[in-house]
């Protein structure tokens, strides 16, 4: 079976088109047709497959799961001050902010909706676990935020970040689509901490392709987290490791805001700092022992290896994403 194209299936049949005021529902089409590589509810469904052959019960959990994720993503944009999102423009650019806004919020709404379609018998774990993620994403949001305006940030700090900004949605993705397909407790949890790890790891890797990556195959402006002078792991890290005029220099750089024609400058100096301080290697050596850590996660799921396999493959692939 085609996960991928049953979850297509899936969402074309419950789009939102024909819904009324159009100007309310028409952004949800748009930021929903921009695909992606829809990971996280392929990744319900994997789960759920791990103990069933029968995936129909997880759709619209999947399905709730990505119109959570695409309605964080269009309050993050309005909240980053992003022009593009995938390479196309992003919701608030498109229509307006308060179109963006209110779109965002119905978002939320029908994403309660299709999770609620879940099974009786386990609805109540599933609302428990959906409760605890969405949450989450705003608490790490919040602390994102944050860090903009705070002095020191630790690794420490950052990583629990992006573990409740993007990866607990990973997490909860996967334990609910594990439970929908019989898992126990123990199983489900196991499968979930696979996503967990997985997560941290992909952020990771987003941060790296943000500097490094190339804007056709990445989607967005190479160097947008140091335009915004965000700290991500390339900062903290550099902040960490490099000497007294190096620190100085970075914190310069990321104090102020430059003009367009300054902006290319900005991010080749930045850049210059991170590759000077071994920051490229140490964000690499992170990303694999999160991988390790998802992949020790599967090896301890008491399950079929065969089984296990599509998982394993999903992850290798996701590191491997294009600079």
């Amino acid at each position: 079976m085609d996960l991928r194209n049953t979850f297509d299936n899936y969402l074309t049949e419950n789009n939102f088109s024909g819904n009324y005021p159009i100007e309310l529902y028409e952004p949800l089409d748009y930021i929903l047709s921009l695909g992606g590589k829809r990971i996280r509810p392929l990744l319900t469904l994997m789960a759920c497959q791990l103990f069933s052959e029968d995936i129909t019960p997880a759709l619209p959990i999947a399905y709730g799961i990505e119109i959570f994720h695409n309605f964080s993503l269009l309050h993050d944009d309005i909240m980053d001050e992003s022009s593009l999102r995938r390479g196309k423009a992003t919701v608030h650019k498109k229509y307006d902010t308060n179109t963006a806004i209110l779109s965002g919020d119905v978002m939320l709404v029908y994403a309660y909706k299709y999770i609620s379609k879940t099974p009786s018998q386990i609805l109540p774990n599933i609302l428990d676990i959906f409760n605890e993620v969405a949450t989450g994403v705003c608490e790490g949001q919040q602390m994102d935020m944050n860090f903009e305006t705070a002095d020191v940030v630790s690794i420490q700090e950052y990583i629990r970040m992006i573990e409740l900004k993007t990866s607990i949605l990973l997490y909860g993705a996967m334990k609910m689509g594990a439970i929908c397909g019989g898992a126990g407790n123990e199983e489900s949890e196991l499968v979930g901490e696979f996503g967990r790890n997985m997560g941290i790891a992909f952020q990771l890797q987003d941060d790296y392709l943000d500097t490094y990556g190339k804007q056709a195959k990445v989607g967005k402006r190479i160097g947008g987290d140091i335009l915004q002078n965000k700290k991500t792991y390339l900062v903290i890290k550099a902040l960490e490791l490099g000497d007294s005029l190096q620190k100085e220099e970075l914190r310069g750089l990321l104090s102020e805001t430059v003009d367009k024609s300054e902006e290319e400058q900005k991010i080749k100096r930045v850049k210059e700092i991170f590759t000077a301080t071994g920051i490229p290697g140490e964000l690499k050596k992170a990303i694999g022992e999160y991988s390790e850590k998802a992949l020790k996660n599967l090896f301890h799921l008491k399950i079929p290896s065969s089984k296990k396999s599509s998982l394993e493959g999903l992850l290798k692939d996701l590191m491997k994403r294009e600079h």
